[in-house]
This record gives structure tokens, C-alpha cells and sequence, in this order.
């Protein structure tokens, strides 16, 4: 098989895998703040019952997403390294701010998140609890900068010829808000929380059917569903505002999310279909006439740019781009609704004796996880065959001394350690998840107590 083909298989099963974690941890991580937030503004011993549970939790997801990660740092070296040769000075600087000002803080304050409950106030535990997501987010800040700038690269110039050449940073600033940044920074961050608040969802109605942790899963229920709510319809607005972004600066991607072939307006927007790329056409589609022009510029006379606009060369695989793009927005509103009609329920004062919507509640933990993943296909395979966009091909990143075989060897070595890990981390959580959270009677620290004693005398 070809070694680009296998390169880039490698390359997207690991960032799949990897991506299971980070935005859990990234979800958790707010859920977490809130918790324990209430907890010192209640003195309630539920909510710190509710945030030592999802602490260990968290603390699951964070081992195994830097476990993951790090593999991708060396791929750049062994699979793309003219692809860092090139884009190195840029690359590399949004990557170790990441580590400078994201892994570290996060990292720094883990063990007092984890270990300090019983070592510190309480004041300090949830300012290190603050931190650690924080740290979290701006990991997926710089992540999402050194993306979009392979997306629509801003603030660079060329320097040297041939293979001597590479990209130099003239403004940083710009760099950091290239036209693609910000859009798609919200829009990463917004489907982080709803993968952290499915979570808690998922594993709350579990409990309420299964009749334990009645008051704790209750509450935190409640907390996670006011959290989706927000991150679902958030999400619609960056996934809406990202898609014009999408077609002002790669009108090739837009096509292919759309199966646009010719340009046109009042183009349609296509609810499901499958595309024959061939005849150049959707097949067994329905779609709304005009609404594509009117989402992305408010009038149905806006000319789309079509795939027969754009050299063949330079257009990404059609199908899979418009599969995924739609499947993503399809789970999109599928969770509003889902969401919704939980908050509904929940002010109806009949949520909890509904088994079959907690039945929902339970498998819905996957609907975050799937379309996050889709959202990034979507954006990755859009982008071919560029690997920094209208720059730099996928093609011409690669290293010149890798052969086929090695990577074929340990693209299946990553897939058996990987298949391991993912089972080490479910039976993990799974046991986390049956032993359930402590008594609220154990719960008090000794700072509390130290208060409790000072007060009776």
C-alpha cells in the first residue's frame, strides 16, 4: 500500500483515539467547577460527594489523553517530517505554548485536584480545581491555533527555494488569529462540554434506574443538563458561524460538504443523500432549495463556488466529506432535542420517572464522541489534498526515508497497544462507575471539622 495512504491512516487513527479523551477531560473539567463552586457556596456535602466522584473520573481521562498524545508529537518526526522541516518555526511555536502555558498549569495543579482534599482549604483545592480546567481549555486553545493555521495560514512568509524552503513567522498575533481560529476554537470547546456533560448524564440515569445514588444523581443530573442545554445551542451557533468561515476561505471544502458542483445560486442544502461522484450528482437526497446560499450570506441570490471551479487536483474526496458533515450536524440537533426535552421534563417535575428517556440519557454519552470525531474528518479530509492549505500537499509532507512496511508494522503495533488501552480505560471507569460515590457522612475534611469543633466551643 502506498506510503501516504498508510501514513495518513496512521496519523487519523491515532488523533481519533487520542480524541476520546481530551474533550471529556475538557467537559468534566467545567462540571467539576461548578460542583464544587456550589459546594463552598452551599457547605451542602452532596456537591462535594458529587465533585470527588467526577475527580476520579477526570483523572481517568486525563492519564490515558497524555498517554495518547504523546505518540503524535513523534509521528511529526518519523512519518511528516518535511511537512515539520517546512512548518516548524510556525508549528512548533503554537505546540510548545501549548505545553508552556496549558499542560503545565493543568498538570501543576492535578495533584492538589486529586490528592489535596484533606491537605488544603477548601478555597485553595477549588482554585486548583479552576486551574486544572482552565489548563484543559487552553490546551485545546493552542491545539485549535496550530489547526486552523494548516486551515487558512496567516501571518508567515516563505524564505529559502526548494527543499531549503520553509515558513517563518513575521506576526504572531496574526498567526494566532488566523481567519479560521477563533470560529473553530468555540465551535471545539462548545462539543468538549457536551462530551463532559453527556458523561454525567449518562452515568446519573443509570443510576436512577438502577435506584442508587438517588439524591447524587439527581443533582447531578440537573448539572449536566443545564450544561448541554447551553453547549448544544452554542454549538449551533459556531457550527453555523464556522461554516461561513468554511466557504469565505475554502470554498473547495464547502462544496465537497454540500456536493456542489456547479456554481450556483440559490444552491440547496441537502439534508441526507449519497453523492455519485461520477455522475455528479446526490442520489436518494432531499434537500431545502436555496437555504445553503441564505445560511451562509442571508440571501438566496449568493453565488456558491463549485467543485468543476476548482482544479481536480485540488479537490478532497467529495462522499465521505459530505457523509461526515452531515452525520455531524444530524447528531447536532439530535442532542438539542435531546436536551430539551430533558429540561422540559425536568421543569415538568416528571423527569425522573420517565425510564424511557434515562434509557436515552444512558446511551447518549456517544452522540458528543461521534460527532466530535465526524466534525474533525469533516475538517481534515475537506482540506485534501493540502496538507497547510494552498500551500503545502499532503503529498509533499512526507519523510523521504519511510517506507510502506513501517508503517504498515506500526500502524497494527499502535492498533493492538491502542485496543488494549481503550479496554484498561473502560474497565476502569466501569469500575469506578459500580462503586459509585462516597457516603456524604465520610465526606467532611479536616478543615471542616477543625471549623465544626472552633464553632461548638
Amino acid at each position: 500500500m502506498d506510503v501516504e495512504i498508510l501514513s495518513r491512516l496512521q496519523f487519523a487513527f491515532t488523533i481519533a483515539f487520542h480524541y476520546i479523551y481530551p474533550p471529556l477531560s475538557i467537559g468534566l473539567g467545567v462540571i467539576m467547577v461548578i460542583m464544587e463552586g456550589m459546594y463552598l457556596k452551599t457547605k451542602n456535602p452532596l456537591y462535594e460527594k458529587m465533585t470527588k466522584f467526577w475527580v476520579k473520573v477526570f483523572a481517568l481521562t486525563f492519564a490515558i489523553g497524555v498517554a495518547s498524545g504523546i505518540v503524535m508529537e513523534f509521528e511529526f518526526g518519523t512519518n511528516w517530517a518535511s511537512y515539520s522541516r517546512y512548518v516548524g518555526d510556525v508549528f512548533g511555536s503554537a505546540l510548545a505554548a501549548e505545553g508552556i502555558f496549558a499542560f503545565f498549569l493543568e498538570s501543576g495543579f492535578l495533584a492538589i485536584l486529586v490528592f489535596g482534599w484533606d491537605k488544603v482549604k477548601p478555597p485553595m483545592h477549588f482554585f486548583s480545581t479552576l486551574m486544572v480546567s482552565l489548563g484543559s481549555m487552553f490546551s485545546a486553545v493552542w491545539i485549535v491555533i496550530a489547526n486552523s493555521w494548516m486551515q487558512t495560514p496567516a501571518g508567515f512568509h516563505i524564505v529559502g527555494e526548494g527543499l531549503n524552503a520553509r515558513a517563518e513567522i513575521t506576526d504572531f498575533w496574526e498567526l494566532v488569529f488566523n481567519p479560521s481560529s477563533v470560529e473553530r476554537l468555540l465551535h471545539v470547546l462548545s462539543g468538549a462540554w457536551l462530551a463532559g456533560a453527556f458523561l454525567v448524564i449518562s452515568v446519573s440515569a443509570f443510576y436512577l434506574l438502577k435506584k442508587r445514588h438517588l439524591e447524587f444523581s439527581k443533582s447531578s443530573i440537573k448539572i449536566a443538563l443545564m450544561l448541554a442545554c447551553f453547549a448544544s445551542l452554542f454549538q449551533l451557533f459556531t457550527g453555523h458561524q464556522s461554516a461561513i468561515g468554511v466557504n469565505e476561505n475554502q470554498p473547495a471544502k464547502m462544496a465537497a460538504m454540500e456536493a456542489v458542483f456547479d456554481d450556483q445560486t440559490n444552491a440547496p442544502l441537502y439534508l441526507f443523500g449519497w453523492v455519485n461522484e461520477d455522475d455528479q450528482e446526490v442520489n436518494f437526497g432531499i434537500a431545502v432549495p436555496g437555504l445553503l446560499s441564505y445560511l451562509i450570506a442571508g440571501t438566496t441570490e449568493e453565488q456558491v463556488t463549485g467543485l468543476n471551479s476548482i482544479p481536480e487536483d485540488e479537490r478532497p474526496p467529495v462522499n465521505i466529506v459530505f457523509q461526515s458533515y452531515h452525520l455531524m450536524v444530524s447528531i447536532g440537533f439530535a442532542l438539542i432535542g435531546i436536551t430539551l426535552l430533558g429540561i422540559f421534563f425536568w421543569w415538568r417535575g416528571t423527569l425522573f420517572e420517565k425510564k424511557w428517556i434515562l434509557w436515552i440519557f444512558v446511551f447518549s454519552v456517544l452522540g458528543p464522541q461521534i460527532a466530535n470525531q465526524l466534525g474533525w474528518i469533516t475538517a481534515e479530509v475537506g482540506r485534501q489534498p493540502w496538507i497547510v492549505y494552498g500551500i503545502l500537499r499532503t503529498s509533499e509532507g512526507l519523510s523521504k526515508a519511510v517506507e510502506s512496511g513501517q508503517v504498515l508494522f506500526s500502524l497494527i503495533l499502535f492498533t493492538i497497544i491502542y485496543s488494549f488501552l481503550f479496554i484498561l480505560f473502560i474497565y476502569l471507569l466501569n469500575e469506578k462507575i459500580k462503586h459509585g460515590p462516597e457516603d456524604v457522612d465520610k465526606l467532611s475534611t479536616p478543615y471542616e471539622n477543625q471549623k465544626s469543633l472552633l464553632k461548638k466551643a
